[in-house]
C-alpha cells in the first residue's frame, strides 16, 4: 500500500497537540485491524479509525491513482473522538 501526503501539514500536526503524530505515524493504523467508512463523496472520501502507537486516530483520505498505481492520500488526522472509538469496537 502507498500513502502519499503534504509533508508540511503532516509536520504541523505533529506539532498540535490535539494530534500528536504526523502522516508518517498515522500509516500504521492499515497495519492493525481498523474500522472504514466513507466521509464524503465529492470527491470520495474515506475515514479510517485505528491504533497508532497504543492510541485510537481517526485519518481521513482519498484513493487515487497514478502511472504506477493506486496510492492513499492522506488529508488529515486526529486523536478518535469517543463516538469514534466506540465505532472501532463494535465494528473491528
Amino acid at each position: 500500500m502507498r500513502f502519499r501526503f503534504d509533508q508540511k501539514k503532516g509536520d504541523k500536526l505533529r506539532k498540535n497537540l490535539k494530534r500528536g503524530i504526523g502522516f508518517e505515524e498515522a500509516q500504521e493504523i492499515w497495519t492493525h485491524p481498523y474500522y472504514l467508512d466513507t466521509r464524503a463523496d465529492m470527491p470520495d472520501q474515506f475515514r479510517a479509525i485505528g491504533w497508532v502507537s497504543g492510541r485510537l486516530y481517526s485519518v481521513i483520505f482519498e484513493i487515487a491513482e497514478d502511472s504506477e498505481g493506486e496510492y492513499h492520500h492522506l488529508i488529515t488526522l486526529w486523536k478518535a473522538t469517543k463516538e469514534e472509538e466506540k465505532l472501532y469496537e463494535e465494528n473491528s
